[in-house]
C-alpha cells in the first residue's frame, strides 16, 4: 500500500474541491445568477460535510479512537485542519457574497435589502405579509425555570433573543425559529419586485409583537449543523422498519456546528454553546445572512441576460423518428442496434423514461426489473412501474433505500411500489445497490426478448437535465443475460454468476480492473501501446493508487478527469511522473465514470456506476459495462481528447495543489454545439 505521505487525505481533497465550486460562485465571466446559484451549492455541500464527514471524525475522537488514517492525520489532528480549511473557506464565502455580489446585483437592479432600505409603500406591504402570512406561523420559545432550553433542529435558523422585564430589569433568552416552510427572502411589493428582504430581518423588525410587555435588549441569527449520518442494523430482520426507525433519531444527532453572525454578545454565545454542548472551535463566526443555500430563490429569477443560453436536449437520433408512444416501433429501433445515449446533450426524457414507459404499456411485454437508487419526487418512472404491475406485469423493483439523504423519499416509493403489487426488494445484506440498471422482457414472434438499459447515473429525469451520464440501451443478448443474472442475484440467491459484458461489485470489479492496470504495465515493458484514461468523481482506494503508481513508474501514460475527490498525488518525481489529472466543473455536473485501457492498441471502454472508492468496490452492489460498438468508443475517445486538451479550461492538480486554467475552449459548450449541430 502507499505510504501515508504519498496519499492525500480524503476530507482535505473534499474540501479542494468545493473550493473549486466557490471559484465558480467568484468568477465574473460566469453569469450572474448563475454565480448565485454556485453560492448555493457551495454552501449546500458544506452542510452535508459537516453533517457525515466531520461527524464521522468527531465521533471517533469521542470513542478515543487514535489511530492514524491512512493519510497519516490521527482524528484529533485531521478535525483541527478540516476545521480551520472550512472556516477560511465558510468567510470567504460570506465575504464575497457580502462584499461584492450584493455589489453586482445592485448593478442589475437586483437588491437584497435590511428593513430600514425599504420605502413607505414597501414598508407597510411587508408588515402586511408579516401579520397575514408569518405571524400566525412563529413560536417564540422563552428560557426560564419552567421553560427549559429548547431543541435546536439541525440547519434551522434561529433569532437569539435577549428581553428584559421592564418593572424587574430581569434579563431572558428566547428562541425564535425562521419557519423554513416559508420563502426565505421576501419581495417587496406583489409586482414583481426585484427588491427582496431576508425573512429573519422581517421577524427581526417585529420581535416586540412576539414579545409584548417585554424591552427587546438585542438580537443575533445562528444556526446548528447536527450529525445526521445513519447507523443502520445490517443485520436488522426488517431493514424498512430499523431505518424508519433510524430516520427518525437523525434529527436529534449531537450538534457539530454553530453558525453565529458577527458581533454577537459573547455572554450569549457562551450560553449557546453550554446549552448545545458545542466547543468554541466549532463556532463559525460569519457576515449575514447566514445559510446561503437560499440563494437558489434569486438565482431562479426570470432573466435570461444574467443566466447560461438556453439549452434543450436533443433526442438519439436512433429515436427522433420514432413514434414514441408505439412501442412496437420503440422497441424496433433499439433492434437495430445498440445505443449510446449521452445526457443531457441527448434528452432522458425521450429515451431511458419513454423505454420505460412503453414497456408498461406494451402487452408484449411480459416483465421489468429496475433498480432505484435515487429518483424525483413525481417520477415518470415510478409511475410506468406501478402502471406495469397493474397491467399483470411481474415487475421487480431493487430500491436501495439507505441512499443518503434520499431515505425517506424511497421509503415512501418502497410503500407506494408494493401497494401497487411491484415486487420490491432491498438488495443484499450489508451492500448498497448502486448499480443503474433495466431489463424489459417482450414476448415476440420470435420468441422472448430482453431489452436493457445500462447507466452512469440515477434514474432521475429531473437531475438527468444538468447531471452529465452515460447510458446504453440495447437488446444484445449477452448483456441482457448479465443483466438477468444480476437481478437473479438481487432478488434471490445466485452468488456465483459469471459475466460476459459486466465487471460487478463487490466481486470481480476490483480484481477485473487492477488486472487490466496490470496488463497495461506489462504491455508498456513489452514496448506494446499501453495507457490508462479515467474520468470518476473520485478516486480513493489505496490498492487502486498503488497500482497508477506502479503504473506511472513503469512508463504507463495515466490520465485522470475527477471532479470530486482524489487521493493521488500526480506529478511527484520518482514515483508518478507519468499521472496527470484534471478537475471539470461547469454548468452541468459531471457524473459520469469511464475507463480506458489502450490494451496493446485493442481498446476497451468501461461505462458504469462505479467510482474507485472502497465503499464503491467493496461494500456496493456496482457495475461496469464494455463498451463495444466502435462508434461508441470513438466518442468516449473524443470526451478524453477534449477533456484533457491543453485548450480546454480545467483545473489541474500538481502533487496536493489545484490550480484553475481558463483556456478557449469550454467542453461543456464544445458537447452542447456538437449535439445541436450533429
Amino acid at each position: 500500500m502507499p505510504k501515508p505521505e504519498e496519499l492525500i487525505d480524503r476530507e482535505i481533497s473534499w474540501l479542494s474541491f468545493n473550493e473549486r465550486v466557490l471559484e465558480l460562485a467568484q468568477d465574473s465571466d460566469v453569469p450572474l445568477l448563475e454565480r448565485l446559484r454556485f453560492m448555493a451549492i457551495f454552501a449546500n455541500n458544506l452542510d452535508e460535510f459537516f453533517m457525515v464527514r466531520v461527524a464521522s471524525i468527531m465521533g471517533k475522537i469521542d470513542n478515543e479512537i487514535t489511530a492514524s488514517n491512512t493519510a497519516g492525520f490521527t482524528p484529533n489532528q485531521l478535525l483541527t485542519a478540516v476545521t480551520a480549511k472550512a472556516r477560511e473557506l465558510s468567510k470567504r464565502h460570506a465575504d464575497h457574497f457580502k462584499n461584492e455580489l450584493l455589489e453586482d446585483l445592485r448593478e442589475h437592479n437586483i437588491e437584497l435589502i435590511t428593513w430600514h432600505d425599504l420605502n413607505e409603500d414597501e414598508s407597510a406591504y411587508v408588515t402586511k405579509i408579516f401579520r397575514e402570512r408569518i405571524f400566525p406561523v412563529l413560536t417564540p420559545l422563552a428560557v426560564d425555570p419552567s421553560h427549559p432550553f429548547p431543541y435546536i433542529s439541525g440547519l434551522s435558523l434561529n433569532l437569539a433573543v435577549l428581553v428584559k422585564h421592564p418593572t424587574t430589569k430581569e434579563e431572558y433568552f428566547a428562541r425564535v425559529k425562521v419557519p423554513p416552510i416559508l420563502a426565505r427572502f421576501i419581495a417587496t411589493s406583489s409586482t414583481g419586485s426585484r427588491r427582496f428582504i431576508p425573512l429573519e430581518d422581517v421577524i427581526a423588525i417585529h420581535l416586540q409583537e412576539l414579545f409584548p410587555g417585554m424591552t427587546i435588549e438585542d438580537h443575533y441569527t445562528f444556526r446548528v449543523t447536527r450529525n445526521e449520518d445513519l447507523e443502520l442494523e445490517e443485520e436488522s430482520e426488517d431493514l424498512l422498519t430499523s431505518l424508519e426507525q433510524e430516520l427518525s433519531r437523525r434529527r436529534f444527532g449531537p450538534p457539530v456546528r454553530l453558525e453565529i453572525e458577527e458581533g454577537i454578545d459573547q455572554e450569549l454565545l457562551a450560553r449557546l454553546c453550554e446549552e448545545l454542548k458545542i466547543n468554541k472551535e466549532n463556532v463559525f463566526s460569519l457576515q449575514t445572512p447566514l445559510d446561503l443555500t437560499a440563494l437558489n430563490r434569486i438565482a431562479d429569477l426570470d432573466i435570461p441576460d444574467l443566466k447560461f443560453r438556453s439549452f434543450k436536449s436533443r433526442t438519439a437520433s436512433s429515436f427522433s423518428e420514432v413514434d414514441s408512444g408505439d412501442p412496437e416501433l420503440f422497441f424496433a429501433a433499439i433492434r437495430q442496434g445498440e445505443i449510446l445515449l449521452h445526457h443531457p446533450y441527448e434528452s432522458f426524457t425521450n429515451s431511458v423514461v419513454q423505454f420505460l414507459q412503453n414497456a408498461a404499456q406494451d402487452p408484449e411485454v411480459l416483465a421489468i426489473k429496475q433498480t432505484l437508487y435515487r429518483t424525483s419526487g413525481d417520477s415518470p418512472i415510478i409511475e410506468a412501474l406501478i402502471e406495469a404491475a397493474e397491467a399483470g406485469k411481474q415487475v421487480l423493483a431493487v430500491i436501495e433505500i439507505r441512499a443518503r439523504f434520499d431515505e425517506q423519499a424511497n421509503v415512501r416509493w418502497a410503500r407506494k411500489l408494493e401497494a401497487a403489487g411491484v415486487h420490491v426488494v432491498y438488495g443484499l445484506m450489508n451492500l448498497k445497490t448502486h448499480a443503474k440498471l433495466s431489463l424489459v422482457v417482450r414476448d415476440e414472434a420470435n420468441g422472448l426478448r430482453r431489452y436493457c438499459h445500462v447507466g452512469t447515473g440515477n434514474y432521475n429525469p429531473k437531475t438527468a437535465r444538468f447531471y452529465e451520464d452515460l447510458g446504453i440501451i440495447s437488446a444484445d443478448p449477452l448483456l441482457t443475460e448479465d443483466l438477468s443474472k444480476l437481478f437473479n442475484q438481487l432478488s434471490g440467491l445466485a452468488p456465483s454468476s459469471s459475466y460476459s459484458r459486466l465487471l460487478v461489485a463487490p466481486r470481480s470489479l476490483r480484481s477485473g480492473l487492477l488486472e487490466k492496470i496490470e496488463n497495461e504495465i506489462k504491455n508498456a515493458k513489452a514496448g506494446k501501446p499501453a495507457g490508462i484514461q479515467f474520468k470518476l468523481n473520485s478516486l480513493l482506494d489505496e490498492e487502486f493508487v498503488e497500482a497508477l503508481y506502479r503504473a506511472s513508474s513503469a512508463g504507463v501514460s495515466v490520465d485522470l478527469v475527477i471532479r470530486g475527490i482524489s487521493s493521488i498525488r500526480p506529478g511527484v518525481k520518482g514515483l508518478s511522473e507519468n499521472i496527470t489529472v484534471r478537475s471539470i466543473l461547469g454548468r452541468f455536473l459531471e457524473h459520469s465514470r469511464v475507463y480506458h485501457f489502450v490494451n496493446g492498441g485493442e481498446d476497451e471502454y468501461w461505462i458504469g456506476s462505479a467510482d474507485l472508492m472502497h465503499r464503491n468496490l467493496d461494500r456496493r452492489v456496482e457495475s461496469l459495462m464494455r463498451v463495444d460498438k466502435a462508434q461508441h468508443k470513438d466518442l468516449l475517445s473524443e470526451i478524453f481528447e477534449v477533456s484533457l486538451s491543453s485548450s480546454t479550461s480545467s483545473w489541474h492538480q500538481s502533487d496536493d495543489k489545484w490550480s484553475r486554467h481558463k483556456e478557449s475552449q469550454d467542453i461543456q459548450e464544445y458537447l452542447m454545439h456538437k449535439y445541436l449541430n450533429g
